[in-house]
């Protein structure tokens, strides 16, 4: 007999993809007219009117336009109707990762959501890191089960460099030289930089829109191994949720920008508290995280939404940790008839 809890992800996992979906094609519009903030805006209008259709208690734990400084889906909003027997869940999204490359009409953006379910017996299911940016490192099932079987030593962040790119390496069977790393391209990354090109490895750098570069190394034909660098630290509880189903891992340290935001960092922390290390469990806990995404322009995820005459096509992927499931969806929308529920109007707009 299937639980209870199993039941209630099942009942609602398909409608965070069709937020998703609906983010995707109302953002749409704003490819490459160097306006983010506006495609945010869209995304976000999409995402909300969807869950206020939709039966479940969800409170926002991880959102993003403070820290973009835009319209957007913020700590401690409510998502869903929130009846009094609705599931409850932790919810983490970016209604657009990637915000600089729609704008540009660029590739590598997508809409992303994950959802914990909260057991009546839990408070949270998910941890909201306070600083703006953390130490990221994330590879793939392959580089955890090597780890785990003894084949290569523990993984940290204190690791030099070079050392965990051998280690990569070796876990995979690979030369250094045919290792594919990816690298957020910001100055604070130029360490990680320098030695991966030191050590002859392939480099590969991104703009912008690091959730989908996180989890790459876990999906079996990205061609990408690793992934590191310095970035926003709501885009690392996302990869969590993505990792849970997949198997792979991710670890993240706060980055504190400056002093000053040290020294705010501490006024609510521990040095040891500051400087913890934060695995994938324990960034998403628990069995019942399900993570969905909807390209918006091409990702080593998913392909963008290609509009053909009337037709859209969109093409998403839906994940749940419990059953470790990973579905792509491709879907057709005839745009004669689709509509979109936007909060911002409590009904349908055609597109």
């Amino acid at each position: 007999m299937k639980s209870l809890t199993e039941d209630r992800e099942r009942r609602v996992e398909f409608e965070f993809v069709r937020a998703t979906e609906n983010a995707a094609l109302h953002s749409l519009h704003w490819m490459g007219r160097g306006d983010k903030e506006a495609a945010d805006a869209a995304a976000c209008d999409a995402i909300q009117g969807m869950f206020d259709l939709v039966a479940v208690r969800g409170e926002v734990l991880i959102g993003e336009g403070i820290k973009d400084n835009a319209p957007g889906i913020f700590l401690g909003d409510k998502l869903g109707r929130w009846g009094k027997d609705d599931p409850r869940f932790d919810i983490a999204l970016d209604p657009i990762d990637g915000t600089s490359n729609i704008s540009k009409g660029m590739p590598n953006s997508i809409s992303v959501m994950a959802a914990v379910l909260v057991p009546e017996d839990r408070e949270r299911s998910m941890v909201n890191i306070p600083s703006f940016y953390v130490e990221k490192l994330s590879f793939g099932p392959r580089v955890v089960r090597a780890t785990r079987e003894g084949s290569i030593p523990q993984i940290t962040l204190d690791l030099p460099f070079d050392q965990t790119l051998t280690l990569v390496a070796n876990a995979l069977g690979k030369r250094l030289g045919e290792l594919v790393v990816t690298v957020l391209d910001r100055p604070r990354n130029q360490p990680f930089i320098d030695a991966i090109r030191r050590v002859g490895a392939s480099l590969r750098l991104i703009a912008d829109g690091d959730i989908t570069a996180a989890v790459a190394p876990s999906l079996p034909d990205s061609g990408i191994d690793l992934f590191v660098g310095m970035g926003g630290a709501p885009e690392g509880i996302l990869t969590a949720a993505a990792l849970k189903a997949l198997g792979g891992e991710i670890l993240v340290r706060m980055w504190p920008r400056d002093a000053e935001e040290k020294a705010e960092l501490l006024k609510t922390l521990t040095p040891a508290e500051l400087s913890r290390v934060y695995f994938t469990d324990d960034l998403v806990q628990g069995d019942s995280a399900i993570f969905c995404a909807t390209g918006i322009s091409d990702s080593p995820m998913l392909p963008g939404v290609k509009l053909i005459g009337k037709t859209a096509i969109t093409h998403s992927i839906l994940m749940r940790s419990r059953s470790r499931t990973v579905r792509y969806i491709k879907a057709v929308h005839d745009l004669e008839v689709k509509t979109i529920r936007l909060r911002s109007l409590s009904g349908e707009e055609p597109l």
